[in-house]
């Protein structure tokens, strides 16, 4: 079970063996630590120290986020015990044959859910936008094979994923200033919910990877770079377009969400000091060199990305442009409905059983380990039906 907890202004105390969500002097939530996977809590929500203690205690994976959806971090757990199947992944890390076979096969996966998606946007919209985008991913794909390194591969990835936002925009059924992905800040409205619903993402499959007892930083298609915990971006990139990206075109086109939803933020100017003020306590005081536009400054707890800088497009798309932010109520409704998605049933052809989305991503990270541990000669992607 995930739980999310977004009212502002609860605190989470503890209650012998459960953990209670109160606002003022009401009981909000009763939570049950044996039934907890993942407890995420958004924005301004506090632990009391028993609380802390019993979720550390019972190993539960707690996320705090920014009521935006930003990463802050999380509790740290204890490391996964199995000492030699995080040797082997290390040791598979820099085996450049086994990641680019396992690397390839994730991004084919990636490249033809995106492609089923924009068939169906073609299909139903008669659009010849979505049509030359569905060409051009697979012309993308029919070039994976030639890829003989990572950084190919990753440049193949790159122009299918482009490929497909400018198809994507074409399945939205009013015109939100969605013209490419643009990460931080998200500068319209779609932008924006697809990065909190990535980061949604991101979360559950870090999850899924430490209860499989994966080490989560090293991966085989985004590189190693340091605090980034690479495997689980590599295993969410099939899911992005089928779970991520249909619930951001499905919450638009049905109205869930309005305008007035979405914000523009605009962060504070930062005083400059008086000339009173000793200059030298002002540059020992400001720990980013004045570059940061609030104490919570966006780029500090943000999770990363593939790409270490933008693309030079995106850098323009961005430049001189802020957030934009859902409000809390729409913030809660965009939570309710990815947690509906991810408990929504689907036959898994590899599995050859009916499962949920959320067990999808918890059988991916499975069949990764086995490949890793030599169990399975070949990793194979989720795809979307």
């Amino acid at each position: 079970m995930i739980i999310y907890v977004t009212t502002q202004g609860t605190h989470i105390v503890r209650e012998g063996r459960h953990l209670l969500v109160r606002k003022d002097q009401d009981i909000c939530h009763t939570l049950f630590p044996h039934k907890l996977e993942q407890l995420v809590l958004c924005g301004n929500v506090s632990l009391s120290p028993a609380a802390l203690g019993l979720l550390l205690r019972e190993g539960i994976d707690t996320v705090f986020l920014r009521l935006d959806g930003r990463y802050k971090g999380r509790l740290a757990q204890d490391e996964p015990k199995n000492v030699l199947l995080r040797r082997r992944q290390f040791l598979l890390a820099d085996d450049q044959n086994f990641c680019l076979a396992v690397a390839r096969r994730m991004v084919r996966g990636k490249l033809m859910n995106t492609l089923t998606v924009l068939q169906r946007i073609k299909r139903t919209r008669n659009s010849g936008e979505a049509e030359r985008a569905c060409r051009d991913v697979q012309a993308v794909l029919s070039r994976l094979d030639n890829a003989g390194s990572l950084e190919q591969l990753r440049g193949y990835e790159g122009q299918g994923s482009a490929s497909y936002f400018a198809g994507l925009r074409c399945g939205l059924d009013q015109d939100w200033g969605f013209v490419r992905r643009v990460r931080r800040p998200p500068t319209d409205p779609v932008n924006s919910l697809l990065s909190l619903l990535y980061t949604f993402l991101i979360n559950r499959m870090v999850a899924a990877v430490r209860l499989a007892g994966l080490d989560p930083y090293p991966g085989v298609l985004h590189r190693l770079d340091y605090g980034r915990q690479s495997l689980p971006l590599d295993l969410v990139e099939e899911f992005r377009a089928p779970l991520a990206d249909t619930v951001a075109l499905a919450l638009l086109n049905l109205r869930v969400l309005q305008r007035e939803d979405f914000y523009v933020h605009t962060p504070p100017e930062l005083p400059l000091p008086s000339r009173q003020q000793d200059e030298l306590d002002a540059v020992a005081r400001d720990q980013l060199g004045a570059m940061s536009e609030t104490e919570d400054d966006e780029e500090l707890f943000d999770l990363p990305d593939q790409q270490l800088d933008a693309p030079t497009d995106e850098a323009q798309a961005r430049q001189g442009k802020n957030a934009v932010r859902l409000h809390p109520p729409a913030f809660r409704k965009v939570v309710k409905a990815f947690e509906k998605k991810l408990q929504t049933e689907f036959h898994h052809p590899v599995a050859e059983r009916r499962m949920t989305y959320a067990e999808a991503l918890a059988f991916q990270a499975r069949q990764y380990r086995r490949v890793v541990e030599g169990e399975l000669a070949e990793y194979q992607p989720f795809l979307l039906r």
